[in-house]
Parts: C-alpha cells; structure tokens; sequence
C-alpha cells in the first residue's frame, strides 16, 4: 500500500499535468493559455498549417487558381456567374488546403500505431496523392466557362490559314482520303492511352512508395496543364470537331476504341479548349517524367505518344 503522502504527490503531478497540453511543435503551453484563444486565433493557426503543409504541386495549382481568378475578376462583364466561379474556387482551394492539413495531421497520429490511427493515415494518404486527378478534371471542365473570357470568338480561322499557308491544304479535311477502320482503330486506341499515362507511372512511383518522384510528375503535369488552360482562355479555339461540322464524308468506321473515343467526344468534350492541345501538353508530361523516372517506361509510352 502506498503511502497517502505518496498517493497525494502522484494526485499534485497529475494535476498539474493536466494543466498543461503540448502542441504541435512539442512545446507544453498551460490550458488556461489555449483556452483563451478565440475562433480567429484557431482558424488562423490551422490556415498557417495547412499552408505549411503544401508542396510543389499545390503551389502550382494555386497559382494557376490565383492567376486565372484574377482574370475572372477583370472580365467578370464577359460571364454570366462570375461570383459563382469565384466561390467555387474558393471551396477548391479549402479542400486543396484542408486535405493537406488533414493528411499532415493523420500521419502525425499514425505514430500512436491503433488501428483505427493507421487506417485513417491510409485513407488521407491516398487523397492527399490522387486528388491531382481530381483537380486536372476540375480544371478542364471549367474551361467551358472561361473560354470566352476575354475574347467573344474564335482563332481558328488564324490556325486554318496558317495550316493551309504551311502545308498547301486544310490537313483534318486532306487526311480523311486515308481513313481505314484498321488505321482508324490503331490512331483512336493511341488516342486513348492518353489517359492513362499519368494513371501508370503515377501508379508504379506511389505503389514503390517513391513520393518525391511521384510528386515530381504531378507538378510536371500541373505547369503544363496550367500553361495550357491560360493560353486557351487568351486564345479560344473551337478545334477542328465544331469547325468542320458538316464537311466530313462520313464518320470515322472501326472498333471498339473508335466507338469509345466517339463517346467521349461526344458526351465528354468541352467545347474550346483545344490550342494547345491538353492531351499533347499532358501526354508530353507524363513522357517526361517517364525519362526521369522510369525510363523502361518512357520507351514503352513514345510510340504512342508520336501516334497521338
């Protein structure tokens, strides 16, 4: 039995540990102290660490939202909801932000080992590495909003005369002579690896668990996704698909990826958006960061990607 001495020193400790809490920098500040903190006091700490727990790719993603935002704001007269677009972004970024804050924070509880700790370290780990999918599409779809954005028509009147001044014929209408189910087949299933690129590599770097190569390519393609939604918001085009309605001989015969890519340009395509191409810019990333990173792979991707 021990002694009420020693029971009441045992009481005194543990009471003042209890009036102590440690925060994330492993510094004891008393409760009373944390306590007196208000919502602003909070609000403004969570912010600074989520802030702090951004990366590469999150600063070219918010870059990108901050820049075409500022041009929302300057020709908001050219939109029919532009304080609906600035609120949507403004709830992208609280998620792009509040997931790293989220994923900062499970893997610091990781270290308690429960399983309850480790599974939800998994879950946010995850999100915290495939959300840039997310984004991409996020970013592509809105594109139908912003393509008029500062200028109300079109250039592909200027792209069609400098493919005709450059090669002495229209090439999407002179190329049609040498349509072929077969070759048509082969191009659309080229076409499509377009979009699992950056699914594959992505893929093999998170499964070998080599995050700062993994991260590496999604700011690749991030900066060349960003580069190419700004150039189409200052230089709308249409893309061949809308302009050459109705002048084609015939739609194009084949397989099963014909018909899957007729879908996808049916239902999927926004309409603008297509100089420069996103499937060039985001296929070329991808490749780039197969060179440096898988290298086996870049060789296996190239063939496709010229075909494309």
């Amino acid at each position: 039995m021990k002694s009420m001495e020693a029971r009441g020193c045992e009481a005194e400790a543990t009471l003042w540990d209890s009036r102590f809490v440690v925060d994330e920098r492993g510094v004891r500040l008393p409760l009373l102290e944390l306590q007196k903190d208000g919502f602003a006091e909070i609000l403004q700490r969570e912010i600074l660490a989520a802030w702090t727990a951004r990366g590469a790719f999150e600063g070219v993603a918010l870059g990108y939202l901050a820049v075409s935002s500022a041009l929302i704001v300057t020709f908001a007269q050219s939109l029919r909801h532009p304080l609906w677009l600035i609120g949507m972004r403004a709830l992208v970024v609280a998620m792009i932000l509040g997931l790293c804050r989220t994923a900062a924070w499970s893997e610091r509880r990781g270290t308690r080992q429960t399983r309850f700790s480790l599974l939800a370290e998994r879950f946010w780990h995850f999100w915290r590495h495939w959300y840039p999918h997310l984004f991409f599409l996020f970013c592509f779809e809105e594109l139908s909003y912003l393509v008029h954005l500062v200028y109300p028509g079109w250039f592909d009147v200027k792209l069609i005369a400098f493919d005709a001044w450059l090669t002495g014929v229209n090439p999407s209408l002179w190329l049609e002579r040498f349509a072929h189910p077969a070759l048509n087949e082969f191009m659309q299933f080229a076409y499509f690896t377009y979009f699992i690129y950056l699914l594959v590599l992505g893929g093999i770097l998170y499964y070998q668990r080599e995050w700062e190569s993994y991260w590496a390519v999604m700011t690749y393609s991030a900066t060349g996704y960003a580069l190419g939604y700004l150039i189409s918001m200052l230089f709308p085009v249409q893309s061949p698909w809308f302009t050459f309605a109705g002048m084609w001989h015939a739609e194009l015969a084949g397989g099963p990826f014909t018909a899957l890519i007729n879908l996808i340009e049916k239902c999927g395509r926004v309409h603008g958006a297509a100089f420069p191409s996103q499937h060039v810019a985001g296929a070329v990333a991808a490749l780039w960061g197969a060179w440096r990173h898988r290298r086996w792979l870049f060789w296996v991707f190239l063939p496709l990607v010229m075909c494309m």
